[in-house]
C-alpha cells in the first residue's frame, strides 16, 4: 500500500511575513537549519523562499536584502500537495515541475512541508542522497566553514 505524505513531511513548516525582510528570513533559516520559508499572510500561503531565491532574486542583482521583503522574492503560488497525497505522486509533482519542497495543504491550511530529502528517505533509504539529507548542514564562523557537526 502506498504511504501518504502526512507519513514522511515535517509538520511543522517555518513561516514569515510577506514584509518581512530578505534578512530576517535568511536569518531564520539559518537558526533553524533550514533552507525554505513559506510566505503567509492571514493564515493563507502566498509563497515559499528558498536560501536559494535570495541569493539568485536578491543579493546576485545588488538588491539591498535589509529593504527587500520576502514577498519579492519568493516564489508565488507554490505547488502544493495535501496530506493524502501518496508519496509517490508527490514525486512525480516535484519532478514535473522541477521543485525540491512541496508545501503541504489540509482544507486550505498549512500542515506542513515535505522536500526530495524527506521522499528520499522514505523511497530508498539506503542511497547516498538520503544520506546527504539527514547529515549536519555546515556551520559557519568569521573564519568560514568549520564542517559538518
Amino acid at each position: 500500500m502506498a504511504r501518504p505524505v502526512r507519513d514522511v513531511m515535517t509538520p511543522a513548516a517555518t513561516t514569515v511575513r510577506p514584509e518581512a525582510s530578505l534578512v530576517e528570513a535568511a536569518q531564520l533559516m539559518r537558526a533553524q537549519e533550514i533552507g525554505d520559508v513559506l510566505v503567509v499572510k492571514d493564515s493563507k500561503l502566498l509563497g515559499l523562499l528558498t536560501d536559494r531565491d535570495i541569493t539568485l532574486r536578491a543579493v546576485a542583482d545588488g538588491v539591498d536584502p535589509l529593504s527587500a521583503n520576502c514577498a519579492s522574492a519568493c516564489t508565488p503560488d507554490p505547488v502544493t500537495v495535501s496530506p493524502d497525497t501518496e508519496v509517490g505522486a508527490a514525486i512525480e509533482l516535484m519532478r514535473t515541475h522541477a521543485v525540491r519542497r512541496l508545501p503541504v495543504l489540509e482544507g486550505g491550511r498549512l500542515a506542513g512541508m515535505v522536500s526530495i530529502g524527506d521522499l528520499v528517505q522514505e523511497s530508498d533509504p539506503d542511497s547516498a542522497l538520503a544520506d546527504i539529507s539527514r547529515a549536519a548542514p555546515d556551520t559557519w564562523s568569521e573564519e568560514g566553514p568549520t564542517g559538518r557537526r
